[in-house]
């Protein structure tokens, strides 16, 4: 399970530092992806795997579930671990996450969710956290 949050920033190659404590459970290469709220998720091999085999059950006579693959499977990239501990961002995800120098990784449960700094400050206000969490109480998730 990831958790914890870690900021890092990207160097002019693209070249992001990846923490240790979430190398450990990414693996030496791991996949990313646009991710929703404007993010990128990151996922080892294994979780990968798991997502492509429920999108292989999902009917692809689905307009919704066509669209979705695209932007899920179409964006991703298979990233490696270098010796100094980074990965290579393509162009194209970090463009989409407005990436540019400040990051923000994010463990969340069964994945890394990589930000740009701006956007995670400007989207995870916790003000309303109360309201929310009375939103997931009556989706059955009590904690």
């Amino acid at each position: 399970m990831f958790m914890g949050e870690y900021n890092h920033s990207i160097d002019a190659k693209g070249r992001l530092i990846v923490p240790a404590k979430l190398r450990e459970q990414l693996g030496d290469e791991f996949v990313v992806t646009k991710g929703l709220d404007g993010c990128l998720f990151a996922y080892p091999k294994e979780e990968w795997k798991a997502i492509e085999l429920k999108f292989r059950e999902v009917s692809q006579f689905s307009k919704d579930a066509r669209k979705f693959a695209r932007f899920f499977f179409a964006g991703a990239a298979a990233c490696e671990v270098d010796k100094q501990g980074r990965i290579l961002l393509p162009a194209v995800l970090r463009g989409f996450a407005g990436i540019e120098k400040e990051v923000v990784l994010a463990g969340v449960a069964s994945r890394v969710e990589i930000w740009s700094k701006a956007r995670w400050q400007a989207e995870n206000g916790y003000d309303d956290m109360e309201e929310v969490a009375e939103h997931m109480a009556s989706m059955g998730l009590v904690i």
